[in-house]
């Protein structure tokens, strides 16, 4: 109660500061034929030779802190020239640049590589913006493997037989992680566990990863983090792109985006998927297959209407149809699926989506708006695994109305909003005659304060209600405070507590790769938890050359957990409340440089201490590992015309449930070992194309006997869900892109 108290008398105390600094501002367009100016909404701009940088918001503007270091901000959009502007030419005034865009890719010529990662200097919320250039580091055939240089995101296989993957965050899944594309939340539920492979690589614009509690705008449920991706628009995305990509495990597959200007003020465009697997590998010889076979057609039509200076409109719809199969080898479709067939997995689903947004500028005030973002997703999935079948269906609504203004000057900006959601949720799970028949309404109200009193502090302040029509009301406050101490020292402080509700079978469906049973023992409340965060940003020069370290920590705390408890018994699952304690500690540094010209490398190491009351004792909570290192180097040539890309993980040690029940055969380790994986990378442009070729787990390190009595999957101790390593050998892939600005 204490804390909660502090809590709110911290949301509204005035921070005093005589500080006066120098921001600049700025206006990023596109000077079409008509003489009309284009806004350009997530144009990058950074300062020259330095990570220090933003993004211009959807009208355009930006906001940027002047340094001593450089006075040449670089300004870059996809499908545009990149451009240089010394500040000092413009003597004070606010900036209006103009790009313009490419015609052919190779007289795009620039000074400087353009940045994987920027940090986000003047935002109080710790956050990093992923941009397209780091995608294209390694394999990223969707968002699930889009982590694979990042030091604060986890993603890794769940189990030996579905594919599906697990993410985490602040050493915590994925569920406490707030999923959104474009602001609009999103994978919740039925999507949770299979949403990230939903999400092509070469669709993505950019993904920003933000640590902590996120802003109240965009709901309650954010707890260690959250994820936006920004697709490529249809007013900036190339006029035709075309990527293809194969690998060695018999995976294809192919991207297509088309995009048109049909005037000035409307543009669409078409992104398209296609990924097959159609072939039983089993390098491992226990007669399950390797990778699962996948069929996925995906297909978004995006369309943007600026129908007048003052009023802009984006929607679209898109369509996902996959079938995902595992299990044995030599499965016999035209037989009865029973115990006289093979052991099969399958999942059959379809997933439908509607997405709308509406923006209003008022007039003579560009500083005034509203806006109106709405979304819904119709999910449907059909599975069995082996001879349990999973059927599940979700129906998901999500509206937010927001108003964003100021008090008296911009120093005191405020955004204030209604929001309502309708999430009507159904699944049954046959053998353990388990379901779940549940409708959630929503209504919510909140409101955002944000002080800048000078260039060198952002306080940034949320209340939110919402209305629950299963648990009530309840409230939700966070705060968030960020401090230039110096002019390269920046350190932030957040606090605030998050909700969600827990679907314990869908957002765990991958431990039906087993023969453990299923139990949910109590009425399962909704989670609670608060998270504590303290980061620091540092940007230093050494031998003449820029660094940037950062170092952070974060606390999370449950008042109450939904617990997965897999240590009772080897042959059950058991979910129930939580009694006693459950918390999480994340500390993390990292380092960026660039050593010579060109070639950018990034170090961080990262240790996990998780913990909570399981099975009446508290212990670690399995499969968290207790530390990790990354090594990422980047090399290109002039003009980048070849790129070399190596990645190194270092993988520390875990806990995982005890087998010690099971006969000595089918007995495992209680304890990961610490391995390394290595992945690389070279890739070679030319006009309008350019060849990559890759290799993933270069040191074949793999989890021997990742299948727990394998050769009876229909016996009592077969389990594919204790993965704690990589499952699948050295894996060679190629890709082709071809692009037309």
């Amino acid at each position: 109660m204490k804390i909660k108290i502090i809590i709110f008398i911290l949301l509204f105390i005035p921070f005093v500061s005589s500080a006066k600094g120098k921001v600049i501002k700025g206006k990023i367009v596109e000077n079409q034929s008509s003489g009309e100016f284009v806004p350009l909404a997530g144009a990058s701009i950074f300062w020259k030779n330095t990570s220090i940088g933003t993004a211009a918001n959807m009208d355009g503007n930006f906001t940027i802190d002047e340094i001593n270091e450089s006075k040449t901000l670089v300004i870059q959009f996809v499908g545009y020239k990149t451009k240089e502007v010394n500040i000092n030419e413009f003597n004070n005034q606010e900036l209006l640049i103009q790009l313009d865009p490419n015609i052919e890719l190779n007289e795009v010529i620039v000074a400087e590589r353009k940045l994987g990662t920027i940090l986000d200097r003047d935002n109080p919320i710790q956050s990093q913006s992923i941009t397209g250039a780091e995608l294209c580091k390694a394999a990223c055939c969707n968002l699930s493997e889009s982590f694979e240089t990042n030091a604060s995101v986890d993603v890794s296989y769940a189990d030996a037989a579905t594919g599906a993957k697990s993410i985490k965050l602040l050493g915590l899944t994925g569920k406490y992680i707030e999923m959104m594309t474009e602001k609009n939340p999103n994978f919740k539920g039925l999507a949770s566990v299979y949403g990230m492979v939903y999400v092509p690589g070469p669709w993505m614009e950019s993904i920003q990863v933000s640590k902590g509690v996120g802003s109240v705008i965009n709901g309650y449920e954010s707890i260690t983090g959250q994820i936006n991706i920004n697709y490529l628009r249809p007013q900036s995305s190339p006029k035709f792109y075309l990527n293809t990509f194969a690998n060695s495990m018999g995976m294809a597959e192919v991207n297509l985006i088309a995009s048109a200007k049909l005037s000035p003020r409307l543009s669409t465009s078409i992104l398209a998927h296609g990924q097959d697997n159609d072939r039983e590998i089993d390098h491992n010889h226990d007669h399950f297959l390797d990778d699962p076979m996948v069929t996925q057609y995906n297909f978004i039509n995006r369309w943007n209407w600026d129908a007048s200076k003052n009023f802009k409109i984006q929607f679209g719809g898109k369509f996902i149809d996959e079938r995902r199969i595992g299990g044995q080898k030599d499965y016999k479709e035209d037989q009865t699926n029973d115990m006289n067939n093979a052991y099969r997995i399958d999942i059959d689903t379809r997933r439908y989506e509607a997405f709308a947004k509406f923006g209003y500028i008022l007039p003579n005030d560009e500083d005034r708006s509203i806006a109106l973002i709405t979304n819904f997703a119709s999910h449907e999935q059909n599975s069995f695994y082996g001879l349990r079948n999973y059927d599940a269906e979700q129906k998901y609504f999500y509206a937010n109305l927001l108003y964003q203004s100021y008090i008296g000057n911009l120093k005191h900006k405020y955004t204030a909003g209604l929001s309502y959601i309708y999430d009507d949720f159904q699944d049954y799970l046959s053998g353990d005659n388990l379901g779940t028949n549940r409708t959630e309404k929503v209504a919510g109200i909140y409101a955002e304060y944000s002080w800048l009193p000078n260039d060198n502090i952002t306080l940034q302040t949320g209340l939110r209600y919402d209305d629950h029509n299963i648990y009530g009301g309840f409230v939700t406050p966070r705060l968030h405070f960020r401090y230039q101490f110096a002019p390269k020292t920046t350190a932030r402080l957040a606090v605030g507590s998050g909700r969600r509700t827990s679907n314990p079978i869908a957002e765990n469906s991958f431990l039906l790769a087993s023969s453990r049973s299923i139990e949910i023992t109590e009425e399962l409340k909704q989670e609670k938890a608060w998270n504590f965060g303290l980061s620091l940003t540092q940007y230093f020069d050494l031998f003449g050359r820029g660094f940037t370290l950062s170092a952070d920590f974060y606390h999370t705390v449950f008042d109450n957990q939904i617990i997965t408890d897999l240590d009772n018994s080897v042959d059950r699952v058991r979910f129930y409340n939580l009694d006693g304690k459950s918390w999480a500690n994340n500390y993390q540094v990292e380092l960026k440089f660039a050593p010579v010209d060109r070639f950018d490398v990034v170090t961080a190491i990262r240790f996990s201490d998780v913990k909570a009351d399981i099975n009446n004792k508290f212990q670690k909570v399995p499969y968290v590992n207790r530390f990790k290192g990354l090594i990422t180097t980047s090399y290109a040539t002039n003009f980048n015309k070849w790129q070399f890309d190596f990645t190194t993980q270092l993988n520390g040690d875990m806990r995982i449930p005890s087998t010690q029940e099971n006969p000595s055969e089918f007995q495992r380790r209680e304890k990961s070992p610490v391995y390394a994986v290595m992945n690389a990378q070279v890739t070679r442009r030319f006009k309008i194309w350019e060849i990559y070729v890759g290799v993933e787990n270069l040191g074949n390190y793999t989890q021997d006997k990742p299948i727990i009595a394998a050769e009876d999957p229909f016996g009592e101790y077969f389990d594919a869900s204790m993965i704690w390593g990589p499952i699948q050998e050295r894996k060679f892939y190629v890709g082709l892109r071809f692009t037309i600005e």
